[in-house]
């Protein structure tokens, strides 16, 4: 019998539907049987509008409640969920409808519009509105919808996703989640994770991306646990429910944040079994701060849109720092040189992985995917990794960002680490700037603690006596910040335009 992504997802609701799913930030609580009902009238809706079995339904809204029944009632009724950053603007949405073609487009309602003009253009025909508090068209809709809607069956190969990656170069690519893909790694995290029913999850990330919405409200959903569901991280609120909470997942930046006031301590984070970490790259010394503040050390783990989560160090186990643990139970990794052999221990390549939570390929794209995958069914990740001997994995850097100058493959991420620990450096990253004698010059571009006294000359010279030459970066800079996108990733190609003329004859 065919069992769709929803109808698994379902069966693990409790049995008691008046437990709560979900908190929002103003105390106003919503169920299990709400969201089950919700569901339903949404799907009906939607259905009801023209949309059938693998169509795709774009979603570009505010966190709420409402947002994450939408995404249910469009896998309940077998639509194809496309959630879109809430930053993107109006060149960005024509190039998603012309790409993915969907047949409703669900906008908050203040860009109705301006959204209703690119969607004529591209031939969308309906354009819902939803807004932070549940009001728009979609719920007031929704309301005269029953509250009994059959699921549509759906083969484990059929689509429930696709989700834009934001490249660096080019246009954004549609990596296509399978049923399976999203089943799959949410069951195995669930369970990974220690995820049970008496689970709270401080929830303060957005929903439009892999971290907030598959691996977060599925881990709670698959265990009948509860989230407080905040609308973005805000330090305030979550100090407040910290005492509340059993577990959160979050960016660095949300960590380094909660660490820059006295009043988080070891009391604070009392009840708290679990604090995951992911999504952009953990430094050291946050890592170490945060246990010797709290006395847990943060969980890191590493996935990517293609194929949510891939690595995890352990629950109950050593959690090594500034690496992302070992690959899942049904996950395989390895780290191969540009022509696809296997490395040994400790050996740095790319790094690749297969299991069933790896996706199906890039929307529109044979040619892109076939480059992306080995003949064995290995994903080509185009993360610069090493795998230690006891299994775990070490990111050391993006292929995309390795800088090759004079010949010599220089990762950022070793340079960076060693910026980080001067005195006086906040922050740093490290790119690839044209050179015309190099190839490609070392810059490093550094944001300084409160006041600092640092020099371009104090940080070569400190660099230089560690490094060999050809990583030495040939100029720094300092900045008040660094570009960094919605789920907190520094942005290097907006640095490397920045000062891609710097060695311009």
């Amino acid at each position: 019998m065919t069992n769709s992504l929803f109808m698994r997802i379902r069966d693990r609701f409790p049995a008691d539907l008046s437990s709560v799913l979900i908190e929002t930030s103003t105390g106003k609580t919503y169920s299990y049987g709400q969201a089950d009902v919700a569901s339903a009238q949404i799907a009906g809706l939607l259905t009801g509008l023209g949309a059938k079995k693998g169509d795709r339904v774009a979603v570009q809204v505010d966190k709420s409640p409402e947002a994450l029944f939408l995404y249910l009632g469009c896998i309940r009724a077998g639509l194809v969920y496309l959630p879109l950053n809430t930053a993107y603007q109006a060149g960005e949405l024509a190039y998603f409808m012309d790409n993915a073609s969907p047949v409703i487009f669900v906008c908050q309602p203040h860009r109705k519009d301006e959204v209703a003009a690119i969607a004529n253009d591209q031939g969308v025909e309906h354009v819902l509105t939803l807004g932070m508090n549940g009001e728009g068209s979609l719920m007031s809709g929704a309301q005269s919808q029953s509250g009994d809607f059959a699921p549509v069956p759906c083969a484990d190969e059929d689509l429930a996703a696709i989700l834009y990656t934001s490249g660096t170069t080019g246009k954004p690519k549609g990596a296509m989640m399978t049923q399976m893909n999203l089943w799959s790694n949410a069951a195995t995290l669930e369970k990974l994770w220690g995820f049970d029913g008496n689970d709270i999850l401080l929830h303060a990330l957005p929903i439009f991306h892999t971290h907030g919405l598959f691996i977060a409200c599925h881990c709670v959903m698959l265990s009948g646990a509860k989230m407080f569901f905040l609308p973005k991280f805000d330090r305030d609120q979550v100090m407040a429910l910290l005492p509340r909470s059993t577990v959160m997942m979050g960016v660095p930046t949300f960590y380094v944040r909660l660490l820059s006031g006295d009043d988080f301590t070891a009391e604070t984070t009392a009840n708290m079994r679990l604090f995951i970490s992911g999504s952009a790259p953990l430094l050291p010394e946050t890592f170490t701060a945060f246990e010797q503040r709290t006395g847990k050390a943060l969980l890191e783990r590493y996935g990517m849109t293609e194929m949510g989560m891939a690595t995890s160090n352990p629950l109950d186990g050593e959690r090594i720092v500034h690496t992302v643990g070992p690959a899942l139970p049904d996950v395989d990794v390895r780290v191969c040189d540009a022509d696809g052999n296997v490395l040994g221990v400790d050996e740095v390549g790319v790094l690749e992985a297969r299991g069933p939570n790896v996706f199906a390929g890039y929307w529109q794209m044979p040619e892109k995917t076939a480059e992306e995958f080995r003949k064995d069914g290995f994903f080509i990740t185009g993360d610069i990794a090493k795998i230690d001997a006891k299994g775990y994995v070490h990111i050391v850097g993006r292929a995309k960002d390795l800088v090759i100058s004079g010949g010599f493959n220089v990762y950022p991420k070793e340079i960076e680490t060693l910026i980080d620990k001067m005195d006086g450096v906040d922050e740093s990253a490290v790119i690839g700037v044209l050179h015309p004698d190099f190839g490609e010059a070392v810059v490093a571009v550094i944001v300084p603690e409160n006041n600092g006294t640092l020099t371009e000359d104090g940080i070569i010279g400190g660099i230089k006596s560690q490094l060999a030459n050809f990583k030495v970066p040939k100029r720094v800079f300092f900045v008040d910040e660094l570009p960094r996108n919605a789920m907190g990733k520094v942005q290097k190609n907006i640095l490397r335009e920045e000062y891609k003329s710097l060695f311009a004859n």
